[in-house]
Order: structure tokens, then C-alpha cells, then sequence
């Protein structure tokens, strides 16, 4: 396995820096990160997107370290014109292949926004997922991009759910980035979930949280509450209650040899959460 680092990671570095998602190429390379992905480009003023793209791709390759995925939202379910935001996504895919990444994370919905359905089922909203990724990866395979969801957003998040994606749409170009921590998000045990996920991967984040029980007082601020009112907190990876390393050796056992990207998304400072984030991630993958 190889080492990544999500854009997203650096985010509250670029809020209080000013820095873009150009600035965060080179110090990822100096970290030591084998790789790099991006969630949702945001162009400096009067550029394109996809020249924007091309910009970043041209310093990935400066500072040798390769932009293997993208990450961009997508709602298959609550979109006013489904072809409109099926052809949108598949856009998205140019975006990837500029970047010089070989794969695509989209959503696939939130869930119902719509209380007129709110009785509704995941069975009920199913068939539509499965035709809103099956049209994207179609697409995408034609100019050599590979797109996956990730189990994110609490509607489809635990992995029964998501594999029951996989199974719809049924295609290799499609699969699963499989995040070890956004399980929780869903009160679905990671150990378990990670099992099941394993042999879809294409992508994997290693993300960790600190964990309080929904029972307790509520902590607080940096906290949130999972689907079920679990509260949860980003941590440095290696240091929350993630069972990271057995996850680890769970994707491992399946065949996967891919990148595990670290998504960090707590309140300590970025750059040196990374660091050691990094520093425990290498000697987790050394170990397996």
C-alpha cells in the first residue's frame, strides 16, 4: 500500500493561510505522501476548472507527487433533472482525467430532502442510485477514469446499504472508496463494515474520530452525532478510537495494494496532525 493525503485535510490551513489547493501540492510531497487526491477544485477567480486542473497537474508533476483521485459531490435523488445531473457528474470525470487521476468519488445522494417523502425507503431510492452511477461510469470508462462511491452522508453510508449499490450497478469500472471512519457515521461497526467493503475497494481514506457515548452529557463544540446520536470528533489518525490498523489488515487480506489516503478533519493544526498522522500510517502499512 501507498500513502495519500486528502485536499480536504488542509482545509483549515488554507482558511487561515489563504493558501489554494495549488500551495498544498509541495508541502504534501515535502511530508513525504506518496500521492495526493482533491475534493471539489475551486478555481481561482477568471479560470476555468479545467484549466485549474491542468495547473495543479503540472505541479503535482514538478513536485513528483501524483494526483491519483477526485472527489466531487453528486444527488442522484433530489436533483431536479436527473439527466442534467447525471451529464454534470460525467463532466467531472474530464475534470479527473485533467488532473492526471485514474479515479472519480461521487456521491449518490444525502437521501430524501423532499418530507412529502420522508417514509421512504433506501429500496425506494435504490433504483434510481443504481441508474445514476451505472450512466456515470459508462461514461468514464470511455476515457479511462474509474468512479466509486464512498460510504458518506448517513442515507448511504453503512456498508449493507452500499453494498447493495455495488451489487446494482454491477460493473468493475465501478466500486467502493471504502472510508474506515465515516462508518460510524452510521452507527455501523467499522471492523464489521470494513469486511464487508474490503472486496469492492478502488480507493481507501483512513480516517479516525474520537468517541463519546450519545448517553453522556453532550461535549460540545468540534463534536457531532451520528445517525443514531453517538458523538463523534475528528482525530490525528492512530490517536482516536478507529481500529485503523485492524481495518488495515482487513483490505489488505482482500488483494487491495492500493493508495489509503489520510482525511483529517480535527481541530488540532493541520500541518502537524499530518505529520503525525503520517508517521503513525507508515507504520501501520510497514507492520501488515
Amino acid at each position: 500500500m501507498k500513502t495519500c493525503v486528502s485536499s480536504y485535510s488542509f482545509s483549515n490551513y488554507m482558511r487561515k493561510t489563504g493558501a489554494n489547493q495549488k500551495d498544498i501540492i509541495s508541502i504534501a510531497a515535502k511530508m513525504g505522501f506518496d500521492a495526493i487526491e482533491f475534493t471539489d477544485l475551486s478555481a481561482p477567480e477568471g479560470m476555468t476548472e479545467m484549466e485549474f486542473a491542468q495547473i495543479l497537474r503540472e505541479e503535482s508533476e514538478k513536485c513528483g507527487i501524483p494526483i491519483v483521485n477526485y472527489t466531487i459531490g453528486a444527488d442522484f435523488l433530489n436533483c431536479e433533472d436527473f439527466d442534467a445531473e447525471v451529464k454534470r457528474v460525467c463532466l467531472k470525470a474530464d475534470v479527473a482525467k485533467a488532473l492526471g487521476a485514474t479515479g472519480m468519488r461521487h456521491d449518490a445522494t444525502v437521501g430524501y430532502k423532499d418530507d412529502r417523502k420522508k417514509y421512504s425507503s433506501f429500496d425506494t431510492a435504490l433504483p434510481t442510485l443504481v441508474k445514476g452511477c451505472k450512466a456515470v461510469t459508462d461514461y468514464a470508462k470511455t476515457i479511462g477514469i474509474e468512479t466509486m462511491v464512498e460510504n458518506h452522508g448517513q442515507f448511504c453510508q453503512e456498508s449493507a446499504r452500499v453494498e447493495r449499490l455495488m451489487g446494482g450497478v454491477n460493473d468493475p469500472n465501478f466500486g467502493w472508496l471504502v472510508d474506515i471512519g465515516n462508518f460510524l457515521c452510521a452507527d455501523d461497526e467499522p471492523i464489521k463494515a470494513v469486511g464487508v467493503a474490503a472486496p469492492f475497494a478502488k480507493h481507501v481514506h483512513v480516517k479516525d474520530f474520537h468517541v463519546k457515548s450519545g448517553s453522556e452529557f453532550d461535549p460540545g463544540k468540534n463534536f457531532f452525532t451520528t445517525r443514531a446520536g453517538t458523538y463523534l470528533r475528528g482525530a490525528i489518525l492512530g490517536q482516536g478510537n478507529v481500529p485503523v490498523y485492524q481495518c488495515l489488515k482487513t483490505i489488505k487480506r482482500s488483494g487491495y495494494d492500493g493508495y489509503v489516503s489520510i482525511e483529517f478533519e480535527g481541530i488540532e493544526d493541520n500541518l502537524s496532525a499530518l505529520e503525525t498522522g503520517l508517521e503513525n500510517l507508515n507504520k501501520m502499512i510497514k507492520s501488515l
